[in-house]
Order: structure tokens, then C-alpha cells, then sequence
């Protein structure tokens, strides 16, 4: 006779074993990661398939005292990795590596001559670095490097007219200069050494070197992977089959049995709370997440371009956060160069209002805080950023480009009718009057001045001394430390622990991004400006508001007269 077989017996050894078998994670990173999660729909779609730096930090965090797992297998390189999110990556192994699990880090090159001073910097948090025979390590230190258009728009008939307050507020220059101005390059030097500074001092430590010898292996690079080796900077060479038999063979069960691998982010999924009936949910702490260039109106992403951190969204999710009784204190996750005066200034507000409704605000910056992006950040409780945290640059510029020449060389001529002479203020196609230079110079003398105050209240310190760190002048997370611009030096965890301690908060306070929204509520529209369905972002492709066509054929980045000073890339 037969009889009818519980399927879940059937699974149950299946389901024991994976319980009990060792599991290694695996960490790739060379398609880089993202930090800040998308709220519109499209966005949110192409990142189900991209490493989140949240995730990879709460999945080690947890796997560091889960008894399964054993190892940590990372490829580095590929994609560039801001120094800031690297500072947070190596901070989250070294969490790991303390819990007694074991580290490695693997990569084909660390660069090919060039480029692979940050990749190496990530692996060096590792306990073992292993590198594929072919491949070399191009630790040559860092720079930053800035194209100057000035010549080739003379060549073109194009010329910029822009004022600025001060003299380090130099994303101008990129358009007038032909190469760095004094402060401009003083400002970038310091960058370089801040940076240098913090990562020779932390290669040596891993390594087991002094850092002189760590500066003497930067100053002779790139290197083979056999001198490498030899210099103590890789531990031996290997490739990725190699690799992943010594681990199969390092955790493999005492009957045999071979550890299960498992990426970061599927083991952080499988580590999720099953559903459950609704409940009361605890006391905790709002994330609010602002990433991009700071704009007017909603968070948005076009074709091609990168997330643009909308005032309206933001201020509506810092809204929400702070009507919700059960939010007890608001971490604001701040990766921005700066952009609108103006739509910055609406966030600071409720920034301010946050603090003024009893709800402490600390901020958290990841690679870039700086212009509006320090804008929107310095009325919170605590700022805390990564040593290489970009930030400051408290400053403004203004101006427009003038095509008249280059109009001309084209035989296109023009004509216009305005109610008045000022109606054409920013027209393309003349230059400012005096008068008009009156009024720019007025709006950045107003502008400058309301940024400066509203910082030194912000950080506590006297108007004056707060002026002689401004001037436009970007610094390091580390520097911005030492200067009482930056409470403290951390990443997102350091954030939500003092948000937890000032909100009176147990240390295990749940953590939710604002707003939390339903798919309904996603999908309907918003009843008001105070819904917090408002905060939703929208995929569209007008980031330069008014002067979207303009800039788009000038080949211009999004911005607004408070934005990081040119290009800020390290490598």
C-alpha cells in the first residue's frame, strides 16, 4: 500500500545540512558600490543586481557572530571605489577579521602601470592578499588631476564670466584658468597629503611595515607581483581556482564536506525576518539618504546620469520623520558636491526644525559633503565623516558663458525684445554690464555671507574663525576633524550609534529609511505636500532646470552656484 509522504520530510536533511554546513562569503567588488538606495522605480529595478555598501556592512556585522560562517573571500579592483566607502569597507572587515573569521582578498592586477593604489589600500584590510601571476601592483600613490578648458574655448570663441567668494572656490577656474592658481593648488596638495598621510599609516599597520618603507614602496611602483611578494605588500600569487580550492580545502567539514559559498548580499537576505501580523513598531531611528547634486523639486535620475538629491524629496522625508512619534532621532546620509543655494537652503531648514521638534539630527558624509552638500549638513547635533571624505568648500560662484564670438565665427546672428535691459541678464549672447556685475556681486556677497553665519552657528565657533576655513576651501574628512568642521571620524555605524545614544535609544533601536511607503502608496499620487509619499523620486532628464538645453550642448555638469570645485577624483 502506498501512503502519502510529508514533502517537508523530504527537504529536511536538505534544509539540516545548510543549517550546519560552514559557508564562506564571497565579496565582489569591481563593479563598485552604491550607497544611496534609488527611489524611483527604474532606479530601484537596475540596483537589484549592484552591491550596496549598507548591505556588505550589516552582513558582515552579522556574519561576525554567526558560527557558520568561517571566511570572507573578496575580488578587488575594476570600478572605482570612493577612498570614504573604502574607509567603510575596511572598517567593517577589520569588525569581521576581530571575530576570529578569516579574510582574503584576491585580484587578477591591482592596475596595469597605474590605477591601483585604492584597490590595494581595500585589500590591505584583508588578513591575506593574493594576486594571479600575471598580474602587477600599481601602488603608486594618489593624484588628482584637472582638465582646463580655457584654451580650447578661446579656440572655439567662447568665453566664461563668473565671480566668486573666495579665492579656493575654484570650480570656476576649469573654465578661466589654464592651470591651478595658487590657492587652488595648495587646497588640492593638501588633499593629496591628507589622504596619503591616513592611507600609508594604515597599509603599514596591516602589513606589518614602517610607513617609510610603505612611502619608499609608493615612491618606487608600480611592482611586479613577484616583488610584491617580496616586498611583504602580497602575501603569494594565485589564481581564482587556486584560491577557491585552498578554501574548500581550509573549511571543508570533518567528514569531507565542502563549505557552501554565498555572496554578502544573498546571506544578508537570507539573515531577513520572516513576514509576520502587523505589530506596533519599536522606537528607532530614521535614515534619511541624499545623494548627488542638491536641485530644486524631486529626487530624480536620468539616462546615463547618476542620482540628483531633490529638495522636495528631502524635505519632505525629513518631515516625515520628524511628525513620527516613533522616531526618535534622524541619521542624514549626506553624498553630495554641493548645487542649488537655494534648494540647500530648504533642507538645512528642516534640518533645523528636526532639532527644534526635539529629534536629534547627526549627520553622516560619505565620499563628497561639500558646498551645499555641507550645506544641508552643518545645522545637525554631530557631523561625522571618513578621514577621506571630501567636505567644506563653503563658498559660492555665479556667472554664465558668452557665445557672442562664437555666434559670429558662425554667421548666426541675434535679435531680441525684452521689457527691460535686465530681462537678459544671463542671456548667452553679451556680456554683463557694469550694473549687472553690481547685482552679481551683491547676490554672492549675500550669499557667502548667509552660508558663513549659518555655519559658524551651526559648528559653534565664532563667525570669524569660521571664515578663515571657508573661502571656498575643500578639505579632507580628517582636516575638517582637526578643524571643528566634523565632530567625528566614522562611517554609517558611528552615525547610528550616537543617533541611538542621543535619541535615548537601546543600542539594538531599529534603523528604517524614511519614508517608509507602501506599493500602494507608491503608486497613488500624493494628497499634499505633507504626504510623505512626496518623498518619491521620479526618473527624468531636466538637471539643469532652466539652462538644461544650454548646458547640455556645452557639455556642462549639473550644478548650482554651491558646488565642489572641479574635478575631485583621487586615483
Amino acid at each position: 500500500m502506498l501512503t502519502a509522504m510529508d514533502p517537508s520530510k523530504i527537504f529536511e536533511p536538505l534544509s539540516r545540512l545548510r543549517r550546519t554546513q560552514p559557508l564562506v562569503l564571497e565579496l565582489d567588488l569591481t563593479e563598485g558600490v552604491f550607497d544611496n538606495p534609488p527611489t524611483d522605480p527604474v532606479g530601484q529595478l537596475l540596483a537589484l543586481r549592484r552591491t550596496r555598501l549598507a548591505d556588505v556592512v550589516d552582513g558582515l556585522r552579522r556574519a561576525a557572530r554567526d558560527h557558520r560562517v568561517q571566511a570572507l573571500v573578496a575580488r578587488v579592483g575594476g570600478r572605482p571605489i570612493g577612498i570614504a566607502k573604502v574607509q567603510e569597507l575596511r572598517a567593517a572587515i577589520a569588525e569581521f577579521r576581530a571575530a576570529g573569521k578569516y579574510t582574503v582578498a584576491w585580484t587578477e592586477s591591482f592596475g596595469e602601470l597605474a590605477g591601483g593604489t585604492v584597490p590595494y589600500y581595500l585589500a590591505s584590510a584583508f588578513e591575506r592578499i593574493r594576486l594571479q601571476p600575471s598580474g602587477d601592483l600599481a601602488l603608486s600613490g594618489l593624484s588628482i588631476e584637472t582638465h582646463f578648458l580655457r584654451g580650447g574655448l578661446d579656440k572655439l570663441g567662447i568665453a566664461f564670466e563668473f565671480g566668486k567668494r573666495h579665492e579656493y572656490k575654484n570650480a570656476p577656474n576649469v573654465y578661466m584658468e589654464e592651470a591651478y592658481t595658487e590657492p587652488h593648488r595648495e587646497a588640492t596638495e593638501r588633499i593629496i597629503s591628507s589622504m596619503t598621510e591616513r592611507l600609508v599609516d594604515d597599509i603599514a599597520a596591516a602589513r606589518g611595515l614602517e610607513p617609510a618603507r610603505v612611502r619608499e614602496l609608493i615612491a618606487s611602483g608600480p611592482h611586479s607581483g613577484e616583488e610584491a611578494v617580496e616586498a611583504g605588500l602580497v602575501d603569494d600569487l594565485a589564481y581564482r581556482d587556486e584560491i577557491y580550492a585552498d578554501l574548500r580545502k581550509q573549511f571543508a567539514t570533518v567528514d569531507g564536506g565542502e563549505p557552501r559559498v554565498q555572496y554578502v548580499s544573498r546571506y544578508v537576505r537570507s539573515q531577513a525576518l520572516p513576514p509576520s501580523l502587523p505589530q506596533p513598531q519599536a522606537a528607532g531611528v530614521a535614515l534619511v539618504h541624499g545623494a548627488g547634486p542638491i536641485m530644486l523639486g524631486r529626487t530624480r535620475r536620468g539616462p546615463g546620469t547618476g542620482p540628483m538629491m531633490g529638495s522636495d524629496s528631502i524635505t519632505a522625508a525629513l518631515r516625515a520623520a520628524r511628525t513620527d512619534d516613533r522616531v526618535r532621532a534622524i541619521v542624514f546620509r549626506v553624498d553630495s558636491p554641493g548645487g542649488s543655494y537655494i534648494a540647500s537652503d530648504a533642507i538645512w531648514r528642516e534640518v533645523v526644525l528636526a532639532r527644534k521638534a526635539g529629534k536629534p539630527v547627526v549627520v553622516s558624509m560619505g565620499d563628497f559633503a561639500a558646498s551645499g552638500g555641507y550645506f544641508v549638513a552643518m545645522a545637525a547635533d554631530t557631523i561625522v565623516a571618513q578621514p577621506g571624505t571630501l567636505t567644506g568648500s563653503i563658498g559660492v560662484f555665479a556667472g554664465k558663458p558668452v557665445m557672442s564670438e562664437l555666434l559670429q565665427r558662425l554667421g548666426i546672428t541675434t535679435d531680441a525684445v525684452a521689457s527691460s535691459e535686465n530681462a537678459r541678464t544671463l542671456s548667452v549672447t553679451r556680456a554683463f554690464s557694469r550694473e549687472e556685475w553690481d547685482k552679481i556681486n551683491s547676490w554672492l556677497d549675500r550669499v557667502y555671507d548667509d552660508f558663513t553665519a549659518k555655519a559658524a552657528e551651526g559648528r559653534g565657533m565664532p563667525v570669524e574663525r569660521l571664515r578663515e576655513l571657508a573661502k571656498g576651501r575643500v578639505w579632507t574628512g580628517a582636516d575638517a576633524a582637526a578643524n571643528g568642521l566634523v565632530d567625528e571620524l566614522g562611517g554609517l555605524r558611528r552615525a547610528v550609534a550616537i543617533a541611538r545614544e542621543k535619541g535615548g535609544l537601546p543600542a539594538d533601536a531599529p534603523v528604517r529609511a524614511y519614508p517608509q511607503l507602501g506599493m500602494l502608496e507608491r503608486l497613488r499620487p500624493a494628497e499634499s505636500s505633507e504626504d510623505r509619499s512626496a518623498a518619491i523620486g521620479s526618473l527624468r532628464l531636466d538637471a539643469w532646470g532652466p539652462l538644461s538645453t544650454l548646458a547640455a550642448r556645452l557639455g556642462l555638469p549639473a550644478h548650482g552656484p554651491l558646488m565642489l570645485p572641479g574635478d575631485w577624483t583621487v586615483r
